[in-house]
């Protein structure tokens, strides 16, 4: 999905009146949330850190989550996106290949100039094998996503994100990678992605062709004990990887810009760590002939989504009034003088 409009057009839903007003600096702010979950039934008991870290000074104009393995449950998460994010954002739209789900949300004066939204499906495995990889085999996917179906030749892709699990490994064994990590006091992760399969693969022009990836300062997002920062201590003993991953392309050079590229620790519901990614992305004017999406989006989970988020938010201040009310209770106290 893209936001449409022209400089130039008259009767332009999104003119040049309005690209002045939402977006003076003709960016829009982009965030892109990847997570391989492992399938787990229960959901995270907060979801603050995976979409709103505190560490973020703005809220972006879109939202989009990527999961591979994702819960049983996919209704229940994408509530629970939206309790998260709350009343400012809508589902803009949802997509699901197997246990690979694609939620994408945006700011909610921004859905009237929001076109129509598709989405293509590849199956790169055998029928017998679960989908649960992205990017298992980059020349099938290329060769086979058809898009755009319905709308006109708007040229498309000008900026594309490509993100998931690719499942690419650091190339050295286990006891060598520790002893980098264990070497890791600050955000240089040089040594480690050195042996990254994918960086090589990357420079070697082999695959992902024109993508870059920013900066990594963050340490490998996979295999970890359930619950806890250790990486695999399961008699396979599996190599600590950057398996998860965000990269993107752009026609010019400044139309995608790294805001911010990090892991999520806090999560630890899974053995493999969120990876966040923030950008600015440059919007342009485009053609009045593409088709809207007539401000349409998931009315019944944006209802439901705030419902829990005021309930929590109650319930919340509630816990809140009545510590007070215990501290001040255990604070007065009874003076006594004998004469």
């Amino acid at each position: 999905s893209f936001l449409e409009g022209s400089v130039l057009g008259n009767g332009a839903l999104l003119g040049a009146e309005e690209l002045d007003r939402y977006f003076p600096d003709r960016r829009l702010g982009v965030y892109i949330a990847t997570w391989n979950m492992q399938g787990e039934k229960g959901l995270p008991n907060n979801l603050d850190d995976l979409l709103l870290p505190t560490d973020s000074e703005f809220a972006q104009d879109f939202y989009v989550i990527g999961v591979q393995e994702g819960c049983p449950d996919r209704r229940e998460w994408e509530v629970r996106l939206q309790e998260t994010l709350g009343p400012y954002y809508v589902m803009l739209y949802a997509a699901a290949h197997g246990v690979l789900y694609l939620t994408v949300f945006v700011r909610r004066d921004l859905i009237w100039f929001c076109s129509e939204v598709e989405h293509a499906t590849v199956t790169t495995r055998i029928i017998s094998q679960i989908k649960t990889k992205g990017a298992v085999d980059y020349n099938k996917i290329i060769e086979a996503l058809a898009l755009p179906k319905g709308l006109p030749d708007t040229n498309p892709y000008r900026s594309v994100f490509w993100f998931g699990d690719f499942n690419f490994r650091l190339s050295k064994d286990r006891v060598t990678v520790d002893t980098l990590i264990s070497r890791q006091d600050d955000p240089d992760v040089t040594p480690l992605l050195q042996h990254d399969q994918l960086t090589k693969e990357m420079k070697e022009g082999s695959i992902f062709k024109g993508f870059q990836e920013a900066s990594i300062h963050f340490l490998p997002t996979y295999k970890f004990d359930i619950g806890c920062d250790v990486y695999d201590t399961t008699s396979k003993q599996r190599t600590p990887s950057y398996t998860d991953r965000i990269l993107f392309r752009s026609r010019q050079a400044d139309d995608i810009r790294v805001v911010k590229y990090s892991s999520c620790g806090s999560l630890k519901t899974s053995d493999h760590r969120p990876v966040v990614g923030v950008f600015q992305v440059r919007l342009r004017p485009g053609r009045d002939n593409i088709p809207l999406g007539a401000g349409q989006f998931d009315r019944g989970l944006y209802l439901e989504g705030i419902r829990r988020r005021i309930t929590r938010e109650l319930k919340r201040r509630e816990v809140m009034k009545r510590r007070g009310a215990m501290k001040n209770q255990s604070s007065s106290s009874a003076i006594c003088s004998i004469s």
